[in-house]
């Protein structure tokens, strides 16, 4: 029987840490391109370069491995994302650009990332709304709070609602990411268009989310 708990999130270092890894990563890459319904495990197994059976002695079902990858990739964003976000409230507007950028690239990078998480959502409410409530959650009321305590002090805007506006960055940063590449090219002209994302869309999103949280300090 394969260790499901650390099919999830890698797992113990062994023998077989490495081909879980790479499997994970795999169908990561084909379920954000083409959907899960539209990935099958030969499909997977092709790409990785191992037979379906040995897919299958890692991951005993296709669904398996879904819950697999979302687990590994939300693991991976909780661990990175609350930090970054307490961070960015507690030092203020002179180090939230270089904080909050970290946050952005970490989806810039590789906007696989992104687009599994949004054809999820989609796709599977009701699973994604749980496992939303698992990884993301509970920090959101200790980010929330520290945009309070900025507003008490000056030196965010007092108009900011801190919920709505944790949760806008991250719908604005995740849809942003997963269809830049496609909205670039149908929307800018040839020259212009942007392709994946780089640092003018990281430039962007840093620059509206720090203009919408911080206090003018010319302004009474």
């Amino acid at each position: 029987m394969v260790d499901r708990a650390s099919q999830a999130t890698g797992g113990t270092p062994s023998v077989t840490t490495d081909a879980r890894t790479h499997i994970i990563a795999v169908a990561l890459r084909l379920f954000a391109a083409r959907g899960f319904d539209g990935t099958s495990l030969q499909d997977i197994a092709e790409v990785v370069g191992i037979r379906k059976a040995s897919l299958l002695y890692h991951f005993e079902s296709k669904e398996l491995l879904r819950l697999g990858v979302l687990d590994h990739l939300l693991s991976i964003w909780n661990e990175g994302l609350p930090r970054l976000l307490l961070a960015a409230a507690r030092t203020g507007a002179p180090r939230f650009g270089s904080v909050i950028g970290e946050v952005i690239r970490f989806f810039a990078e590789d906007p696989n990332r992104a687009r599994l998480l949004l054809r999820e959502s989609l796709d599977r409410r009701e699973d994604m709304k749980v496992r939303l409530q698992t990884f993301v959650a509970p920090w959101v009321g200790l980010v929330t709070e520290y945009i309070r305590e900025g507003q008490k002090s000056g030196e965010v805007d007092p108009n900011v609602d801190p919920e709505a506006y944790v949760l806008q960055i991250v719908h604005m940063v995740v849809s942003g990411m997963a269809t830049a590449s496609t909205l670039d090219h149908a929307l800018l002209p040839a020259s212009h268009a942007l392709g994946t994302p780089d640092e003018r869309h990281v430039r962007e999103l840093i620059r509206i989310t720090r203009t919408s949280l911080f206090r003018d300090r010319g302004t009474p």
